[in-house]
């Protein structure tokens, strides 16, 4: 584990973007469980987050469609929350970093770190955007 001062600029630039944090393994279940669309963020410290997946979900926000409820946990820091929610990611690996989209708490959309590591910031968001417009539409019964 990082120091957490030093993790602190890493937690806040997704949550200055209006994600909430996961910080325990219940924090990640009360967010899971709501109805509608949760984007799910494994933040990390590596520079891939920094430099492309973190900028990559702060563009994709200005979207006009995007998940209802928004959350993130920091794996390698919050050991305990980041192990929940990749529980809530069924048999997808771990990863980290990585995005999932969940639907009534089922994941309909993952993003794993090669799809971030090798790509530039604007691609990813272009992605994201897809995503967002593919599975947080509203769904009209």
């Amino acid at each position: 584990m990082f120091p957490e001062l030093m993790v602190v600029p890493m937690r806040e630039e997704l949550t200055r973007l209006g994600i909430a944090e996961a910080r325990t393994a219940e924090d990640v279940d009360r967010a899971v469980a709501q109805s509608g669309t949760t984007m799910v963020v494994v933040n990390s410290v590596c520079g891939c987050a920094a430099g492309k997946m973190r900028p990559a979900v702060r563009m994709a926000l200005a979207n006009a469609t995007k998940p209802e409820h928004m959350v993130t946990v920091f794996a390698g820091q919050d050991r305990d929350a980041t192990e929940r929610a990749r529980q809530h990611f069924g048999d997808i690996p771990p990863s980290s970093p990585s995005i999932a989209i969940l639907r009534d708490g089922k994941v309909t959309y993952f993003m794993p770190r090669y799809m971030i590591e090798s790509r530039n910031a604007e691609a990813i968001a272009t992605d994201l955007v897809t995503a967002f417009n593919e599975h947080c539409a509203t769904v009209t019964q």
